[in-house]
């Protein structure tokens, strides 16, 4: 194993990566499945590494077809047009060689099969399997002002039952295979049967997936360094497959590794169905705690809902809702309708209007909006997927067949994607419904004196009077932003009182959208995002916003002052002072000593090793019962004692013992106890003086103790 290479790649991370990388508020991401898309190097079709695996004429669904990273490349000014100005490519890395269909082609065109971390696949890349098409593509994004977002499955190898067989190698090394591990490199279980239980979903295999130790110190420095050498080729953000099935306190160090290597945006994958899904506070906590943003499963739910079945805008409104109070941050929330695990709008509903409406709700809804590729071509298939259900993988995953500029959706998206860099009460700004009905739904933006109102009418003949609309735009009129692309009217706004001024009585067409908007000069500092929002003094901080002026001011943790390392108008990016730990309202003020809203962030005690708690025989549980561990620092919960603020809860497949992965601060020695929350909130706490660990400085650790009675 030639571990000795990650620090190096860490070491070569360099400055040329955006800092504005970490915020991705204003930013709107086109997902390409890189296979499908476009071909933009013949000579990769049929590598000599893997042959056999390609299919030109495009009728074996799951087989390479021919997309790249070149031709994603050759397609920038047609994605770039349209508004967008980040991409989503599918995994980068080398994927498993051989078949596994038999005697039907089957191969990893998805990416999601993973056989070398260290090198480029050889479909999307060169035989070489070296990081050239990569380097091109965000040389070339990057000139562009466009940002290169790269997804990375860290659960899993390959499958387990054919092809390679789970087989992990290290640039060409042989690591391991689900039948030759002598190192422990894999987890060796069936696959999840319970996907609500919280040991199966991190430690059972994700269909037939190998499933990677996390815990292993050599799979830990692996899975890091292989981000680390992707960041040091300057991708600018990760999305991170199947964050639900990894180890979830290995994650918390993962994201601060990434941090700490260069500044970036992290969001996962936590597939979950709506806000009542069992584990909703599970994943709530993850994301507030660990830096890693989530895809906004429960408004997937809902859009596709109302969009595609019918429901009442009620639905997405609550999830909103439910969410903005749940999240510490919910406009960093990667929002989206369709996906490569699902089938596109258009399938559950045959209407370009209702998938142009859906789209202009996207755009224009808090959080970070996905366009998938095609959309904007009304692309769908609906021959029956492998679940049995139309439209559904992999015919989800269609070919790339048109380039139009032309069609409505692409002008809508390349409006509101303008709307979204122009006016930050798309990006920062706060969320209120103003009217609404089962077809009608009226919604405002608003950051300080920034204001988007939003109308969307989804029924296709009915219109509907709107009497009593208030908002926050001053008195004016105002005409459509779109200009009745999506047949939007105007707007007189009259004077009222308190933000809510009358905008008069008007009818609603059907199938229709308008937007009104208002964009005002900041004259005092407006801060909307700070990112990453958990980090360790020493760590490379981002604030957005507005009006911070050009003159550099300062930032304070309470009376300390950060270092400053660059500042605009709009962002100031700074170094985290050496502050005790803790949560802490940030305050920015300018150069004259005007001060910014305040904005939160979690200063962590050091930076994160995974350690592995276990205590035997805690059997004072009964059934709703669960053990945390609490202690004396940030990243131990700081003593608390409910579910959202100690840490847990642990996971007992054996019971009595109780056992946890969480991320620790390195060298630090930390005091801690093992409490029970019942299932009425009752805390009991384990008797005795507290355990004391030493964490290690880098790799991974364990504690091992015994329930104090």
């Amino acid at each position: 194993m030639r571990i000795s290479t990650f620090s190096v790649i860490v070491a070569i991370v360099g400055v040329a990566v955006g800092l504005r990388a970490q915020d991705f508020k204003k930013q709107v991401i086109y997902q390409v499945v890189t296979d499908r898309f476009f071909d933009g190097d013949a000579t990769n079709d049929n590598p000599a590494e893997s042959p056999g695996l390609f299919d030109a004429t495009h009728t074996n669904w799951h087989a390479y077809w021919g997309g790249d990273l070149a031709g994603v490349q050759q397609k920038l000014a047609y994605i770039q047009g349209m508004g967008a100005t980040a991409i989503w490519v599918s995994p980068v890395v080398n994927n498993e060689n051989l078949n596994c269909g038999g005697s039907v082609v089957s191969a990893p065109y998805h990416a999601y099969w993973n056989r070398d971390f260290m090198n480029v696949e050889e479909h999307f890349g060169d035989n070489s399997n070296s990081f050239a098409a990569l380097d091109a593509l965000v040389t070339a994004m990057h000139a562009g002002g466009m940002k290169l977002i790269v997804d990375e499955a860290n659960n899993h190898s390959n499958p387990d039952n054919c092809g390679e067989n789970g087989a992990l190698y290290n640039q060409g090394a042989f690591m391991a295979s689900a039948a030759n591990d002598a190192n422990g490199i894999f987890h060796h279980n069936p696959d999840i049967g319970d996907f609500n239980d919280r040991y199966q979903l991190q430690y059972l295999t994700l269909d037939d997936l190998t499933d990677l130790n996390q815990e292993n110190s050599t799979v830990d420095a692996y899975l890091k360094g292989a981000a680390a050498q992707l960041q040091a080729h300057h991708v600018d953000a990760f999305r991170l497959d199947a964050v639900k099935h990894v180890t979830w306190g290995w994650e918390y160090s993962f994201a601060n590794a990434v941090f700490n290597n260069a500044p970036s945006f992290l969001y996962g994958e936590w597939m979950q169905t709506n806000t009542s899904d069992p584990l909703y506070a599970d994943s709530v906590k993850f994301a507030n705690r660990s830096g890693i943003s989530l895809l906004d499963f429960p408004l997937n739910t809902a859009i596709r809902d109302v969009f595609g079945y019918g429901n009442g805008f009620q639905e997405i409104d609550s999830t909103i809702g439910t969410e903005n109070a749940s999240f510490t941050s919910p406009n960093d929330l990667v929002t989206f309708f369709d996906s490569q695990d699902e089938s596109r709008l258009l399938t559950l509903n045959n209407n370009q209007n209702r998938l142009q409406e859906a789209l202009a709700f996207l755009l224009t809804c808090r959080g970070i909006p996905i366009v998938f590729y095609g959309d904007e071509q009304y692309l769908f298939n609906n021959s029956t997927g492998s679940d049995g259900n139309p439209g559904t993988d992999p015919y989800n995953r269609v070919w790339m067949s048109a380039f139009d500029t032309t069609t409505a959706a692409y002008k809508i998206i390349t409006k509101l994607a303008g709307l979204r860099q122009a006016n930050d009460a798309v990006g920062y700004g706060t969320w209120k419904q103003r009217w609404i009905s089962s077809d009608v739904y009226i919604y405002e933006r608003q950051f300080f004196n920034d204001v988007v109102l939003v109308a969307i009418n989804k029924s296709d003949t009915a219109s509907y009077p709107v009497t009593g609309l208030y908002t926050a735009l001053p008195v004016g009129n105002y005409t459509d932003y779109l200009g009745g692309l999506q047949s939007g009217s105007a707007l007189t706004v009259t004077a009222g009182s308190g933000g809510n001024n009358p905008a008069g009585n008007f009818t609603i067409a059907p199938h229709s959208v308008a937007v009104w908007q208002v964009q005002a000069n900041a004259t005092a500092p407006e801060v909307g995002s700070i990112g990453p929002w958990v980090g360790q003094p020493g760590m490379t901080v981002t604030i957005a916003g507005d009006g911070f002026g050009v003159v550099k001011g300062t930032v304070l943790f309470g009376s300390t002052a950060a270092a400053i390392q660059s500042w605009s108008n709009t962002s100031v990016t700074f170094t985290v002072p050496s502050v005790s730990s803790g949560s802490y309202n940030v305050q920015l003020k300018n150069s004259v000593g005007a001060a910014a809203n305040t904005i939160a962030f979690t200063v962590l005690t050091g930076k994160l090793v995974p350690v592995t708690f276990t205590v035997n025989n805690a059997t004072p549980t009964q059934p709703g019962d669960y053990i945390f561990v609490t202690g004396n620092t940030v990243e131990l919960g700081s003593w608390g004692t409910t579910f959202q603020t100690a840490v847990g809860p642990m996971l007992t497949p054996n019971y009595p013992n109780w056992f946890l992965n969480v991320s620790l601060p390195a060298g630090q020695t930390v005091q801690f106890k093992f409490i029970d929350i019942q299932g009425n909130g009752n805390v009991v706490w384990e008797n005795g003086t507290n355990h004391s660990y030493t964490v290690p400085a880098s790799g991974t650790g364990a504690v091992n103790v015994n329930w104090q009675y």
